[in-house]
């Protein structure tokens, strides 16, 4: 962890928090988590691909981590990650990258592909597979008390999490999240009340690890993490008048076995059906026996061994 330098980009009006380990001459990787995630979550992948003779780059969205808010955090948008993630890489000077993308992150990571294909070596998403344009799959047949339902609602998943601090915030989703059903609340319940407080972090996460998320939300707040991409994402994702949304460079698709997701309505004919190659005609998809959601932090020698195929090939 201590050869991962630490830089502040100033871009799009404000300064964005940037992690690197690797030459500057070496090829280039960029990480784009998810949430609860901020750049910390790639920690094990920066180390591999910097050993294998990459460049790792991770930046902290706007207004997560130590990244700053813009000037009007109540409005950042699915695009601002996308346009922030473009002027970083050109601050730094990297033409061509690989860009790898876990939950939300993907949907940046696809969607700089559409837009900037030709500087797109290849495309990893971890989590959450591409999704054709038009319409999420439908939320519609899951209950009211549905997480996302709830993270939507301005006020109430705000309230509900200043109840606790940071670490336990981070604490209750990364144990929500590591499950392999969907985190659901009854009608009068909040969905930090779904972790009784004496459950464990999972046996991959550890205590230092949820200091170092404590510590950084502590900075950002969860602003942002609710806005972007509860809010945003599901109103504006893919609004770039894109008329053939297609990648056509090399994707690979790495889903743990046991991820919350394939829960989801529709997820798993997404993923094991013909649809995604219409669009990502070449998508390799590769399952990891046992893993949850946070794959990369749970098993991340064999997160590194996929990864580093698929940048060696």
């Amino acid at each position: 962890m201590d050869q991962i330098e630490h830089k502040f980009v100033e871009v799009n009006g404000i300064k964005l928090h940037v992690a690197e380990i690797g030459k500057e001459s070496s090829p280039a990787v960029v990480f784009l988590h998810g949430f609860p995630e901020i750049w910390y979550t790639w920690r094990h992948q920066m180390i591999g691909v910097a050993n294998a003779g990459f460049r790792a780059i991770a930046p902290d969205f706007r207004g997560y981590g130590l990244s700053d808010h813009g000037v009007e955090p109540e409005k950042t948008s699915f695009s601002d990650m996308l346009y922030d993630t473009l002027a970083i890489l050109d601050s730094l000077n990297v033409n061509k990258v690989f860009v790898i993308g876990k939950d939300f992150g993907a949907f940046v990571a696809y969607a700089f592909a559409l837009l900037r294909g030709e500087r797109v070596l290849g495309v990893v998403t971890l989590g959450v597979p591409f999704i054709p344009p038009g319409p999420l799959v439908s939320h519609e047949s899951l209950p009211e008390g549905f997480y996302i339902s709830r993270f939507r609602n301005p006020g109430r998943a705000e309230a509900d999490f200043s109840r606790f601090d940071t670490k336990t915030v981070v604490k209750n989703i990364y144990i929500l999240f590591s499950a392999s059903e969907i985190p659901i609340a009854s009608e009068n319940q909040e969905i930090m009340d779904l972790v009784e407080p004496d459950t464990p972090l999972p046996s991959w996460f550890t205590e230092e690890d949820l200091v170092a998320y404590g510590n950084l939300y502590e900075k950002s707040g969860f602003q942002t993490a609710l806005k972007v991409p509860y809010r945003s994402l599901l109103d504006e994702r893919y609004e770039f008048n894109i008329e053939d949304p297609k990648v056509e460079g090399r994707a690979l698709l790495i889903m743990g076995e046991k991820d919350y997701l394939f829960k989801f309505p529709g997820v798993e004919d997404v993923i094991h059906g013909d649809e995604m190659k219409k669009y990502v005609p070449n998508l390799e998809v590769t399952y990891v026996p046992n893993g949850s959601h946070f794959v990369q932090e749970q098993f991340p020698n064999q997160v590194n061994q996929l990864i580093l195929a698929f940048l060696g090939q």
